[in-house]
């Protein structure tokens, strides 16, 4: 019902001369044009990214940061920082002249989305920096009028294929790819009763997960104004919930939409059990994949593929500042749901679009992360190596150690501060009151001594036999 439901929608904005399309800018290499366009014809395009099969000096930048003395004796006093400090290190005399010189400390970073470690890859880097200095930024505007290039398409289609999907949606962020999503759904509801406002059995039931992510609850809230959608909350997780919100809602549009990894709590989404109420009542499965994209599944498809059900997911979104270690976010679906969004999203419309250097790194994050199978065998080693020295039973790379109190979840990231590693405290209005928490993140480029360093400093704070576990929720007693 949902296709016909879509084309409806198209057809009715048709009607309005209000279907948007993208127009791509096709951009040419402005040196030596003729010699790279042939010997691109003669190759795969695949074949002009260099990879590597194991762990390289650079990678452990991605890990390995420095904050100046002045940041860490704030951080260690609890003091607000503007961010004034100076961070930048110059050796010139006339630098030295004008401010004092800054000392640096070198922290270990379990902090970071970066799972993949890919945001220093040299590969990356390069094409990068290869666009920007074939086209500067790029035409800048947004995707609608003059910012979608070539490179962009590329993007979309790379992304398509990744997530077994018909085609693909670029937008500026995660956060307003999930916002166009929402709000599209909401106009889906208001389209199908020209121009009245939806009687409440003609709205769309939004079906949320309790802990989804904010980008996800804001983008509902904006399609709620509209006046054409009812919002249900399920349980997190809670199978048993969401069947009886389902079973007892009249509304015949129904979507379901959650996070597929959590970010906050490290626990996937009960995909199999989704995936069979979405056969029992019909409804529209959304997931948002920011989390798992590049780093679950054989492929690095994300978590659908991950459990075998790529084929049962309607729509995926995802994010390519996290494991890609670029920017952008991505919205995966059919052709028809691709026109319908870039129609009706209004984050995605009154965007600019992404920089031409952005979207031609990430292409060649996807391809890379896609080669270097390595990177995601050895993240699930970390998973394996931190379960294995603390004895807590970790499922995922994101791993929630929930203290409590928000003075104790600070003073335990001052402790880790004072030991070497960088790891913030997560707080209200993050996560509920009395519910703060160390959030640990491995990555693919952190080595197994990492983790011993890190799990002797979390020792001396946690006592690892008294945590107990709620999903991959590890609750801390200090």
């Amino acid at each position: 019902m949902w296709d016909h439901w879509v084309v409806e929608s198209l057809s009715k904005l048709e009607a309005l001369h209000l279907v948007r399309s993208l127009r791509p800018i096709y951009l040419h290499a402005r040196q030596n044009l003729v010699e790279n366009e042939s010997q691109r014809a003669s190759k795969p395009i695949e074949d002009e990214f260099e990879v590597f099969d194991e762990m390289q000096q650079w990678d452990r930048s991605s890990v390995e940061v420095e904050i100046s003395e002045n940041t860490f004796h704030e951080w260690v006093n609890d003091i607000t920082s503007s961010g004034d400090e100076v961070v930048y290190r110059n050796d010139s005399a006339e630098s030295k002249a004008a401010i004092c010189p800054q000392r640096f400390k070198k922290l270990l970073l379990f902090s970071g989305n970066d799972y993949l470690g890919l945001s220093s890859h040299p590969t990356i880097g390069k094409a990068a920096a290869k666009a920007a200095q074939e086209h500067g930024m790029g035409p800048r505007g947004s995707a609608l009028i003059c910012g979608y290039t070539n490179y962009h398409r590329l993007l979309e289609s790379c992304l398509a294929d990744l997530k077994k999907k018909e085609d693909c949606l670029l937008c500026p962020t995660g956060f307003s790819a999930n916002m166009a999503m929402m709000v599209t759904l909401g106009n889906v509801g208001s389209l199908l009763v020209s121009g009245r406002k939806p009687l409440k059995h003609e709205r769309v039931a939004i079906f949320s997960d309790a802990l989804n992510h904010a980008s996800i609850i804001d983008g509902i809230r904006l399609a709620e104004r509209q006046g054409s959608v009812e919002v249900f909350v399920y349980r997190h997780c809670d199978m048993t919930h969401l069947n009886a919100l389902l079973s007892s809602c009249t509304v015949t549009k129904k979507v379901v939409v959650t996070d597929s990894l959590f970010s906050m709590d490290g626990d996937f989404a009960p995909m199999i059990d989704l995936v069979k109420l979405r056969k029992k009542y019909g409804f529209l499965l959304v997931i948002d994949d920011a989390h798992g994209t590049f780093v679950c599944g054989k492929t690095g498809g994300g978590v659908a593929e991950e459990f075998n059900c790529e084929r049962d997911i309607d729509i995926c979104i995802g994010t390519l500042s996290k494991a890609a270690g670029c920017h952008g976010g991505f919205i995966a679906c059919s052709k028809r749901w691709k026109q319908l969004i870039q129609s009706r999203g209004r984050s995605f419309i009154f965007s600019t679009a992404s920089p031409v250097p952005i979207a031609s790194a990430a292409h060649a994050a996807v391809i890379v992360a896609r080669k270097e199978t390595w990177r995601r065998r050895e993240l699930w080693n970390r998973v394996q190596d931190f379960r294995t020295l603390t004895g807590i039973p970790i499922s995922t790379h994101i791993i929630s150690l929930i203290i409590g109190s928000e003075d104790k979840a600070l003073e335990a990231s001052r402790h880790l501060l004072r030991s070497g590693f960088h790891v913030t405290a997560i707080r209200p209005p993050t996560v509920p009151p009395n519910s703060c928490r160390l959030r640990v993140t491995l990555s693919a480029v952190h080595t197994k001594d990492d983790l011993k360093r890190l799990a002797a400093a979390l020792s001396s704070i946690i006592n690892f036999q008294e945590i107990s576990i709620n999903g991959s929720n590890a609750y801390a007693r200090m």
